[in-house]
C-alpha cells in the first residue's frame, strides 16, 4: 500500500470516528431536549384530546342532522360548556357543600378508621405501617414533586383550553404543517396514520366518557341504596377518577371507605366490595364494548406506562399515560408492522 493511499485510509477512519462521535452526541441532545420538554408534550397531548372530542362530537351532530360544520362545531363547544354550567347551577351547592364536608371530616374519619382497625391483629399491622408512613418525610416530598405540574394548576388548565380550542378550529392548518416536514414520498402515508390517529383517539375518548359515566351512575345507586352520606360528591370522585386505569378508582374508594367505616367496618367491607364489583363490570363489558374497534392494550403495559411517565411528568403524565401508549403503538403499527406484513406479502 502506497503512503498516499495509507493516508487516505487513516482519514477515513478519523472521520468514520468523527461522524459516531457526533451521532451520539446529536442522540444525547435530542434526548436531553425531549426530557425537558415532555411536560410541554403532554400539555400539547391533553389539548389534542379536547380537540378530539369537540371535532367527534361535531362530527356526530353533522352526520345524524346533516348541518353545515360550522353550526355543529359551534353546538359541540358551547353545549358541553352550557351543559356544565347548568349542572353546577343545579347541584353545585350540594356539590360544594359535601367536598366541604369530606375536607373537614377526613382527620376523624381517618381516627376513627384507625380506631375501627386496631381492633383485630391485621388492623393494628395496617395502623402500624400508615403511621409509619405518615412519619416519614420523605412521602411528603414525593407527593409535592409527584403533584407538581409544568406551570402550575390553573395554568396547566389554561394552556390545555387554549391549545384544543385552536386545534379543534383549524386542525387542517396544524395538521398540513406536521405533513410538511415529511419528505414528499411519505406525505400520502403521513396523512394516513395522522388520520387514524384521530379517529382511535376519538372512539378511545368516546368509550371513555361512557365508561365514566355508567361508573357515577352505579356507584351513585349503590351509595343511595346503602344510605352513605355525601353519596353524590363520591360517585362524581368514582366517575371522573376513572378516566385514569388503575389508580383512579383506588383513590377514589379511599374517601368512600372511610365515610362508611364511620358507620361499621361491615359497611366499609360491603363499599370495597361494591367499588370492586363495579371495576369489573366496567373493565370486562362497558369499556371492550364501547372501545371494542380499538387497538387492545395490554394492562400491564398501561401500568409501566403510568409509572415511568408518571415519575416523569407528575399527575398530568399518570392522567395521559393511556392516550400516550395507544399513539405510540398505532405509530408502530403503521409505520412499521404493517409495511413489514405488505413487504413480506409481496416477496412471497
Amino acid at each position: 500500500m502506497s503512503a498516499q493511499q495509507r493516508e487516505q485510509t487513516e482519514y477515513s477512519f478519523v472521520q468514520k470516528v468523527w461522524i459516531v462521535g457526533l451521532i451520539f452526541s446529536l442522540i444525547a441532545i435530542i434526548l436531553l431536549i425531549f426530557e425537558a420538554t415532555f411536560n410541554i408534550l403532554i400539555l400539547v397531548l391533553a389539548g389534542s384530546l379536547i380537540a378530539c372530542f369537540f371535532r367527534g362530537l361535531s362530527s356526530y351532530i353533522k352526520d345524524k342532522a346533516g348541518w353545515n360544520e360550522k353550526i355543529t362545531l359551534s353546538i359541540s363547544v358551547i353545549g358541553p360548556l352550557l351543559i356544565i354550567a347548568g349542572t353546577f347551577w343545579l347541584i353545585g351547592a350540594t356539590i360544594s357543600s359535601q367536598a366541604s364536608q369530606i375536607e373537614k371530616t377526613l382527620p376523624s374519619l381517618i381516627e376513627e378508621a384507625q380506631n375501627s382497625l386496631s381492633g383485630s391483629r391485621v388492623g393494628r399491622e395496617i395502623t402500624v405501617q400508615l403511621e409509619q408512613l405518615q412519619s416519614t418525610k420523605k412521602i411528603p416530598e414525593y407527593l409535592s414533586k409527584f403533584f407538581m405540574t409544568t406551570f402550575g394548576g390553573i395554568g396547566d388548565v389554561y394552556i390545555i383550553l387554549l391549545i384544543g380550542i385552536f386545534f379543534t378550529i383549524s386542525p387542517q392548518l396544524y395538521k398540513n404543517g406536521i405533513i410538511q416536514m415529511v419528505p414528499p414520498r411519505k406525505r400520502e402515508k403521513a396523512q394516513e396514520v395522522l388520520t387514524h390517529l384521530g379517529s382511535d383517539l376519538t372512539k378511545w375518548l368516546a368509550g371513555k366518557f361512557i365508561a365514566m359515566f355508567a361508573v357515577f351512575c352505579l356507584t351513585s345507586i349503590g351509595l343511595v341504596i346503602m344510605g352513605i352520606p355525601m353519596w353524590l360528591i363520591l360517585a362524581i370522585m368514582a366517575g371522573v377518577l376513572n378516566f385514569i386505569p388503575n389508580f383512579g378508582p383506588l383513590a377514589a374508594m379511599i374517601p368512600a371507605v372511610l365515610v362508611a367505616i364511620a358507620i361499621s367496618p361491615t359497611t366499609a367491607l360491603i363499599i370495597v366490595i361494591m367499588y370492586t364489583v363495579i371495576q369489573l363490570i366496567e373493565s370486562s363489558f362497558i369499556t371492550p364494548k364501547a372501545q371494542q374497534k380499538l387497538v387492545n392494550i395490554p394492562p400491564a403495559l398501561i401500568i409501566i406506562s403510568q409509572i415511568f411517565v408518571g415519575a416523569m411528568t407528575g399527575i398530568w403524565g399518570l392522567i395521559f399515560a393511556t392516550p400516550l401508549v395507544l399513539i405510540l403503538i398505532i405509530l408502530v403499527q403503521d409505520l412499521y408492522v404493517k409495511p413489514m406484513e405488505e413487504k413480506k406479502q409481496h416477496s412471497d
